[in-house]
């Protein structure tokens, strides 16, 4: 590989594609519930393995599989609680959702993502949310734009 090759290579590696229709259509395909398990579940339960970056008796912190940047970490409460996304907050879901807020800040201090990063929460088909767990992405390592999509 030439230098140039090699350049464009390493700058391509900085960019994030963009949302596959394959995404978007899981997303309109999902069904919200409270009793089926997710796939969020089985890496909680350690039935799917995941690469875990962080995790205490509240938080799961993981990496994605279809990563949106260099660095893009995925955090979850273990216990769902009828919180399949923000849209279903209640009041006594204030603690967890600060919880995980605090958590994605701590991660990516760990991450070195001193630069800044971004933090996403897709809620319902029209937020791209295809999985009924909430979660809270923890994006960063590039230079984000605007608007997100």
């Amino acid at each position: 590989m030439n230098q140039h090759q090699n350049r464009v290579a390493i700058l391509s590696s900085h960019i994030s594609p963009p949302v596959m229709a394959s995404e978007k259509e899981a997303a309109l395909a999902a069904t919200p519930s409270d009793d089926s398990p997710t796939i969020f579940d089985k890496i909680i339960s350690k039935d799917i393995p995941s690469t875990v970056v962080f995790e205490d008796d509240k938080v799961l912190a993981f990496r994605d599989i279809t990563p949106q940047g260099p660095v893009h970490i995925l955090l979850i409460p273990k216990v769902r609680d009828g919180l399949t996304g923000l849209s279903k907050a209640e009041e006594r879901h204030i603690d967890i959702l600060g919880r995980l807020l605090y958590t994605a800040k701590l991660v990516a201090k760990q991450e070195g993502l001193d630069e800044g990063f971004r933090i996403v929460i897709n809620d319902g088909p029209q937020g791209c949310q295809s999985v009924y767990h909430i979660h809270v992405h923890l994006i960063g390592g590039r230079q984000m734009n605007w608007p997100p999509g």
